[in-house]
């Protein structure tokens, strides 16, 4: 299969360290973790990324056949080299990665060490956190030369998988989110060509993160990866450059404002062969529908890779507790001297910690938690990362009145009431709808009679459920 270069550059010709403050915003890091077939029908020893304009690299994605790889400074830049080692006792390289046989979508799961069929898929997971943008980024394979045992080759043109160039822009209006953007570029054919380059159908996936993400969590399993349909930020777009000029399809622009101080912005690219027919004299690509908005089913051809890109921002990140309450109560705290009966909100910095306690009005029990906390103790703490509704609930209580005769003891679960072995009666509030099972003890000196008014049987355990006032007794002889 032939494959082109991407060359990625940013539209607003800005790096991420010259545009290391907007509007209070600092963009630090730009991420990138892509799956690659090797469709180049030999067996590969090395994956080289060639990075023009930079010095050195944040860090770099190593769960795969290769481990770490190898940083070299090149003319204009570094190249991080993925390296299979080589045996000069037994005169071969250690590993390799095999021919890819399945050209369809790999959503991560066959290109990451330890993850089913990896060793034989053909795949492979490579990714570099940049501190600033390249000016160009080319992937290629690297074969072995049969005629010098130990060296490497290039496999004819790079690998058409890009390298999203991130640029954040200032916000609309004074006050609002900053508006992060990423480019990317259609492939320059090499010399000689066709007045255009070979097309390629392009698929975008975007979500926001409240916190920054790492480039290890770049894997499409991850879910801070974008994969679903709701997640499709554009459905297809077919680049493909035209030489000498600026075509309609040269370039794509993602971009968005970043909502409710949200700190990373991850954007999945997939892309795709065109398989459709070209114009035989400009090599201009002839869709079906006669705008390339959407592929014919014989114009979606083998999957070439996915770039799962992101962008991390320090952005003063918020929360937002939504915080209510059922039946009859109140909810008290920290901070901000929270006092809240209905319904309330308070947004504050992330990782705030809320402490609050339950404190149900005359004639109520507390219920419980749900929500960010959970259980029936009346105080819940919660450190907020991500905004979280709480809800505390309140419910009407009844009197659950036990009377007993003769020498015995009497408990409830849950607990609330028990009357001692001396005789008596007793009573506890439970709340609406509390299902009660009392368990009766008599005294060595006395015998178990029964059960009388909301109980009956002679069974030492009774069960009732309080929806009112309710009266048992206990009969001892």
């Amino acid at each position: 299969m032939k494959k082109t270069a991407f060359l990625l550059s940013t539209l607003l010709g800005v790096s991420l360290a010259a545009n290391a403050q907007v509007t209070g915003v600092s963009m630090f890091g730009a991420l990138a973790n892509f799956d690659v077939l090797n469709d180049t029908g030999q067996e590969t020893y090395v994956f080289e990324i060639d990075i023009q304009g930079v010095t050195s690299v944040g860090g770099t994605f190593s769960y795969n056949r290769y481990g770490a790889p190898q940083i070299v400074p090149i003319n204009g830049g570094i190249a991080v080299r993925y390296m299979a080692p080589w045996d000069p006792v037994s005169q071969q390289f250690v590993t390799r990665t095999p021919i890819a046989v399945n050209m369809t979508p790999t959503m991560g799961h066959q290109c990451v060490m330890g993850t089913l069929n990896y060793n034989t898929s053909g795949c492979e997971h490579f990714g570099v956190w940049t501190m600033a943008n390249p000016s160009a980024t080319v992937y290629r394979w690297l074969l072995a030369d049969s005629n010098n045992p130990g060296q490497l080759i290039p496999a004819g043109v790079p690998v058409g998988i890009p390298a999203p160039i991130w640029t954040v822009q200032p916000p609309a209006q004074v006050g609002g989110a900053p508006i992060v953007v990423v480019d990317v570029v259609a492939p320059i054919p090499p010399a000689p060509a066709f007045q255009f380059g070979d097309a390629q159908w392009m698929r975008v996936y975007k979500t926001e993160n409240q916190r920054q993400v790492g480039l290890d969590e770049l894997v499409a399993d991850n879910p801070v990866v974008p994969e679903a349909d709701a997640q499709i930020e554009t459905g297809w777009f077919l680049v493909q450059a035209k030489i000498g000029g600026n075509g309609k399809r040269s370039q794509h622009r993602n971009q968005g404002a970043l909502g409710n101080g949200n700190q990373a912005v991850v954007r999945r690219f997939e892309f795709y062969k065109f398989s459709g027919t070209y114009d035989p004299v400009t090599h201009e690509a002839i869709c079906a529908d006669g705008i390339c908005d959407a592929p014919a089913p014989n114009e979606l051809g083998d999957f070439i890779g996915a770039q799962n890109g992101a962008a991390n921002l320090n952005v003063p990140a918020t929360v937002t507790l939504s915080l209510s309450t059922t039946g009859n109560g109140q909810v008290a705290g920290s901070p901000n001297s929270i006092k809240c009966s209905g319904a309330c909100s308070y947004t504050v910095n992330t990782g705030t910690v809320f402490s609050l306690t339950a404190s149900p009005s005359s004639g109520y029990v507390f219920a419980g938690w749900t929500g960010a906390c959970a259980g029936k103790q009346l105080t819940c703490s919660v450190t907020l990362d991500s905004s979280a509704p709480l809800t505390a609930n309140f419910v009407q209580a009844f009197n659950l009145t036990i009377s007993t005769s003769g020498k015995g003891a009497v408990v409830s679960n849950p607990a609330g009431v028990g009357c001692g072995v001396k005789g008596g009666s007793c009573s506890g509030k439970f709340g609406q709808g509390t299902v009660v099972t009392l368990t009766a003890t008599p005294d060595p000196t006395s015998t178990w009679t029964g059960w009388g008014g909301a109980c009956s049987g002679t069974s030492l355990s009774c069960t009732v459920t309080v929806n009112n006032n309710t009266s048992v007794s206990a009969i001892f002889k």
